[in-house]
């Protein structure tokens, strides 16, 4: 017997997966997906380890609360987890005084700080489903990231309102990127999208030259169409301006996790924003920001609500600051004498760390330097029930618990130690 579940191996959350428990399959055709119900499915029940020997949950709990009674400054990183999860981590937080940082967050703090800057006008998976005739995606393609992007959003049959077939375009698409990688944006009427090629590196150039387009700056124009700009013709990205500025409802998406790479990237997604807010005079332009995964959505909204503070966090006897670079896990790791690093949903292993390390997470879990203490627990949308927040944070879904598991829950284990500590 199938049950239709939602998944949160991606930021879409799509709540319409059949999954087959008793085969540990699912018929999804999304390879994301599949890889994450069937890991989960199929993780035999494991021991807690203490320094690499099996040992029992009790032990496991109180060897951890050891390490953290006796630390000063601890890193908790990671944050591989559900709304529940989160507020867990956040109390042992507050009475250990730790740093809290995402795994991924060094991609997603420069949309912070580009909000913090200028601030941006971004749009929902709903209105894009329903409205959106143009979509212009800035340096990535999301056939690894968010498989089902188009066929969810884009290519959808059902709609609140009538609208055309909508037209799709790159722009700073690596050169490198596989053909088959956008088969999927590719509209049902064989339409191939409009693709811009050029180096990572020259992102930056060309998104100035975007934004001047959109501009009228004269300079520009008087150039010839045939004149190159790294790499690419004037007239070309005439054309997606020009595209931009006719839509009824354009949307621009872009990847932090794909831009990461350029220095100072965050000035980069300035001039996304800028981009569209120019165009926003004229006509009708909103962004949509991909997430990197692993629950990071859910995690800096939970912790936004409970702290003021997306993660990037810390706790100083019980009340939180913030350091969007002071407090990344990279400058952390050189200070912290404790890592906690917790990855329920994918079985990620901790950075290197000279301090003792606890790790809670995935139950297939393969470590190449063996932590401190190794706790398994039950994978949410798996062998729990949960809460996650949708990549647009405009929506909250809940995960169900599809198969029976020995394994405890992240926050009830956190909740333990939390209960140990002095």
């Amino acid at each position: 017997m199938e049950i239709i579940a939602t998944c949160p191996a991606c930021g879409l959350m799509c709540d319409d997966v059949p999954i087959n428990v008793q085969m540990n399959t699912t018929s999804s055709r999304c390879k994301k997906a599949v890889n994450f119900f069937n890991n989960a499915l199929s993780a035999n029940k494991v021991q807690p380890l203490i320094n690499g020997h099996p040992s029992d949950v009790d032990q496991a709990i109180a060897q951890a609360a050891a390490i953290f009674n006796n630390s000063q400054q601890p890193l908790f990183s990671g944050l591989g987890t559900e709304v529940k999860g989160m507020r867990a981590i956040i109390d042992l937080a507050k009475k250990t005084n730790a740093t809290l940082d995402h795994m991924h967050s060094e991609g997603t703090v420069n949309n912070t700080l580009s909000i913090q800057n200028i601030g941006y006008q971004t749009t929902t998976m709903t209105e894009v489903k329903n409205r959106a005739d143009v979509i212009l995606v800035i340096g990535t393609e999301m056939s690894e990231s968010h498989p089902a992007f188009f066929e969810k959003l884009v290519w959808n049959k059902e709609s609140m309102f009538e609208k055309p077939t909508p037209q799709v375009m790159y722009v700073g698409l690596p050169k490198e990127t596989p053909s088959d990688n956008l088969q999927s944006s590719t509209s049902p009427d064989g339409k191939a999208p409009l693709v811009v090629n050029s180096e990572q590196s020259h992102l930056p150039e060309l998104m100035n030259v975007l934004h001047a387009l959109v501009s009228s700056k004269s300079p520009l124009h008087k150039k010839s169409d045939d004149t190159l700009i790294a790499g690419v013709t004037l007239n070309t990205l005439k054309k997606v301006v020009a595209t931009m500025q006719a839509a009824q409802y354009g949307v621009v998406v872009w990847s932090t996790s794909s831009l990461k790479s350029i220095p100072h990237s965050e000035l980069v997604i300035q001039s996304i924003i800028q981009f569209i807010n120019k165009l926003n005079e004229t006509n009708r332009v909103a962004g949509l920001p991909l997430n990197s995964g692993d629950g990071d959505t859910t995690v800096n909204n939970t912790s936004t609500w409970v702290t003021g503070y997306p993660t990037r966090n810390r706790f100083v006897n019980g009340k939180p600051s913030f350091d969007a670079r002071a407090f990344s896990t990279e400058n952390q790791l050189s200070q912290c004498d404790s890592l906690l690093w917790v990855s329920s949903f994918n079985p990620i292993t901790p950075p290197s760390c000279g301090a003792p390390t606890v790790a809670i997470g995935h139950p297939n879990t393969q470590f190449e330097t063996m932590p401190d203490v190794f706790i398994p627990v039950a994978v949410p949308g798996v062998h729990a029930s949960g809460t996650m927040f949708r990549m647009d944070s405009s929506v909250t879904l809940p995960l169900k618990k599809l198969a029976e598991s020995e394994l405890p829950t992240l926050a009830s284990v956190l909740k333990r130690i939390e209960g140990l500590l002095a």
